[in-house]
């Protein structure tokens, strides 16, 4: 199992969710995409549990480090 660690926080919103799903797509099984936010990413959370069967929700896990900064887990089944 590796990490794989996705800041967005000076990624263009539009381009954000696109670019995350690439990056997602490119993990292997077991793997995990830490995203870097600069908001709670729980629309991408939902997105993701609708959109994307590979995607453990069960796994996910967010944590505020600052006002601007949040990092969450998505792991792949």
């Amino acid at each position: 199992m590796s990490d794989t660690t996705l800041d967005v926080r000076d990624v263009p919103p539009s381009d954000r969710h696109p670019k995350i799903h690439d990056a997602f797509a490119a993990l292997d099984s077991g793997d995990e995409l830490v995203i870097v936010n600069d908001h709670e990413p729980k629309p991408l959370f939902y997105e993701m549990q609708a959109e994307v069967e590979a995607f453990d929700a069960d796994g996910y896990a967010v944590e505020q480090r600052a006002d601007d900064e949040y990092v969450a887990r998505f792991p792949k089944q």
